[in-house]
């Protein structure tokens, strides 16, 4: 069966992307994902389904294995010598551990052209204040990907894109937004740090 899968069934997506304080028993972590490719001044190409991790590769390094077939034309050049630009967006049941983070990073130096957003239910491994799993994240946003915890808004834009939903409408559980607040305040506090040390550097530009 091809690993890369269009549609979730509703349980499934309820079951792994919940927003729970503690999310026990859930050890797979699954990736819906958006590619968008500018094939024009006013127009997109579209791209989109879903990936789980299978034993031995994390979800992220699958999908890393797939991006040639997804962006076909990341490595090309286009008219003028431009290289083709690719917008990626993610909705992630689990932040990315650290080893996932730093090959994203090392990957985004390496591809101006491709940018990576990347929406986050739940938090992996980011309790402790030393934790490798944070400096993974403040690693990734020094590369540029842009993150976040998803809201009520994120959740009903997967289920009416990514769900086998029919006629059945999202219907939020009674913590989602407290626990995204909640998560939302925990990833602005790790990502803080990076924004510490921007301004560190342009005090020192300034001679300040």
């Amino acid at each position: 069966m091809h690993p890369i899968s269009v549609l979730l069934a509703q349980k499934k997506f309820i079951y792994h992307y919940k927003n729970l304080r503690w999310a026990r028993g859930r050890c797979e972590t699954y990736l819906c994902f958006v590619v968008k490719r500018r094939i024009g001044p006013n127009s997109l190409s579209f791209d989109f389904g879903h990936l789980r991790n299978r034993t031995g590769c994390h979800v992220e390094v699958l999908f890393l294995r797939h991006l040639g077939a997804l962006c076909p034309s990341l490595w090309d050049l286009g008219p003028g010598g431009v290289r083709v630009c690719y917008s990626v967006t993610w909705f992630c049941s689990w932040s990315p551990c650290s080893d996932c983070a730093h090959r994203l990073s090392t990957l985004l130096s390496q591809m101006p052209n491709l940018r990576l957003r990347i929406f986050i239910a739940r938090l992996y491994f980011c309790d402790r204040e030393d934790s490798k799993e944070r400096e993974g994240l403040r690693m990734l946003k020094r590369a540029g990907v842009k993150m976040s915890i998803m809201t009520y808004k994120d959740y009903l834009y997967c289920w009416q894109t990514f769900v086998a939903c029919r006629t059945t409408g999202f219907k939020a559980w009674a913590e989602l937004h407290q626990n995204s607040v909640r998560l939302s305040r925990k990833l602005n506090r790790i990502l803080l740090p990076t924004e510490t040390e921007d301004l560190r550097d342009v005090f020192t530009l300034l001679g300040l």
